[in-house]
């Protein structure tokens, strides 16, 4: 396996980028001021200080390892993710993967290094090499840079920040966030609070435009599951467990010409707001950087004018790969529509009710894997093969014979998908695309896919393998090659649809 590419852009881009404060290169890389001991984001509005005193770092982490402290101006806890450190198999982009799922916040690191397959010392030295940082410092930063949004943008309480950040005791979050920042965390509450709605915290989610939002709300809006979640014309809405402390979000555009999203969320337990903010940028793909994916996908061909007519077309995931897996079962061979009829049923007849009301309409879990393995799921009009398949899913997660694990190869998570009876390559394909949110995941044997590919309203068709190979020059980005052709077909539906 190739170590990961360097994200560092050359200096001269680099330098380009900061004196023009182009957002597209936010989060790719950082400014530290060797006069301050600051490290910025390229769109920082402070005057840009002399070339001889600019150092340029690849991450925050390892802008804090060097001894910079974050600048409280430009805020770079509000940078988008870079996520071509998680692409591919190499071991750091798989332990990168297990770090942003919270393995450091629940095991060691000889835990991380035994799950990516190598010794403690060798994943911390491939992460200096690569990083510029040791694995526990790309966490901390991570915790960190959460709690200074936090403390920036809420009331909410010092202790329950420390919680939300992943730390056990106030005394260590007060004595990190000091060493990182030079200042206490009660120093920051000096500041104007952000805006509040009701008892939900109001946050930015930060990304690279452009980012075709109302795309994203297209596709969730055909799918989307009464009871769970909403879209509206602006907005999406979901509740979520456990069912005893339920939470809710909504999901808005950032008022203004700011690069971000509204998040407004409430979560009764403070230390799972990390997770639930970390789900919702890889389900929105926030951390995507639609100049690489063109690059490789507008080089000619088919894709260039789709690219051309959707330039921040992102792929959007799913919030739970066990529910992304019950709706690709469920719409194999019919249309959306139908797959979403009967994956509401399911929710009606086996989602919990929660036990506090969350937005009004929305009031259930999807079913767990316990709740389904053993449902009868032909009353509700699901055929008995798909019925079969959905228990048996549910029976091999529960067993441990197949996960949604981030940092598993695709191959592999194929693989192990398609050995289950009634899943195929298709299905585990869409899981991959859905549910991990992986960028190369390619279900070549869709239909619609496959006329798109063809040239669409002719009526013709590419057949699985022709589209397979068409489809090579697209890598690593042959998921986002999907949603452009499925795009370009509703897009060609739809003034049928207006005249109708």
């Amino acid at each position: 396996m190739s170590p990961p590419q360097a994200t560092l852009p050359d200096h001269r881009v680099c330098e380009q980028a900061r004196l023009s404060r182009d957002a597209r290169f936010d989060g790719l890389f950082f400014t530290a001021v060797t006069s301050t001991r600051i490290y910025c984001r390229p769109v920082c509005p402070a005057p840009p200080p002399k070339p001889s005193n600019v150092r340029y770092f690849a991450n925050a982490a390892a802008a804090e390892a060097a001894g910079f402290r974050p600048c409280l101006r430009c805020r770079p806890e509000l940078a988008p993710g870079n996520a071509a450190w998680h692409r591919g198999e190499h071991v750091v982009a798989r332990a990168l993967k297990l770090i942003d799922a919270g393995a450091l916040a629940e095991d060691s690191l000889d835990g991380l290094a035994m799950r990516v397959g190598v010794g403690a010392r060798q994943l911390r030295r491939l992460f200096v090499e690569h990083l510029g940082a040791p694995p526990l410092s790309v966490h901390t930063t991570r915790r960190l840079l959460f709690a200074k949004q936090l403390l920036t943008e809420t009331a909410l309480p010092v202790t329950e920040v420390a919680l939300a950040a992943g730390f056990g005791s106030l005394r260590r979050f007060n004595a990190a966030f000091a060493q990182a920042n030079r200042i206490a965390p009660r120093e920051l509450r000096r500041q104007p609070r952000g805006p509040a709605t009701g008892d939900a915290l109001v946050l930015r989610l930060g990304y690279r435009p452009p980012y075709d939002f109302e795309g994203v709300l297209d596709f969730l809006r055909t799918r989307a599951l009464p009871g769970i979640e909403h879209v509206g014309p602006r907005d999406y809405a979901r509740v979520f467990g456990p069912v005893d402390a339920p939470g809710w979000l909504r999901l808005s555009a950032w008022p203004g010409d700011e690069h971000a999203l509204k998040l407004e969320l409430h979560c009764p337990q403070p230390a799972r707001m990390l997770p639930v903010v970390t789900r919702l940028r890889r389900m929105f793909d926030l951390d995507a950087e639609p100049g690489a994916i063109a690059a490789t996908l507008g080089a000619g061909g088919i894709l260039a004018p789709l690219l051309r007519r959707r330039p921040g077309l992102r792929l959007p995931g799913g919030w739970d790969g066990f529910e992304i897996a019950v709706r690709a079962v469920l719409g194999q061979q019919v249309s959306v529509a139908a797959a979403r009829t009967l994956a509401a049923r399911i929710v009606e007849r086996w989602g919990e009710p929660l036990t506090a009301p969350g937005p009004p309409g929305l009031g259930r879990l999807f079913p767990t894997p316990e709740r389904l393995v053993d449902a009868d799921l032909r009353q509700i009009g699901v055929i008995g093969a798909r019925a079969d398949t959905i228990r048996g899913i549910a029976r091999a997660l529960l067993d441990g014979r197949v996960d949604f694990r981030a940092e598993q190869p695709l191959e592999q998570f194929v693989t192990r998908w398609t050995a289950l009876p009634g899943i195929g390559e298709w299905t585990a394909h869409y899981m991959a695309m859905r549910g991990l949110s992986h960028p190369d995941a390619f279900p070549a044997a869709d239909l619609i896919l496959r006329r798109a590919a063809a040239g669409g309203g002719g009526g013709g068709e590419l057949s699985t393998r022709a589209l397979s190979a068409l489809a090579e020059s697209w890598r690593p980005w042959r998921a986002y090659a999907v949603m452009h052709l499925w795009r370009s077909v509703a897009d060609q539906a739809q003034p049928k649809a207006k005249r109708a």
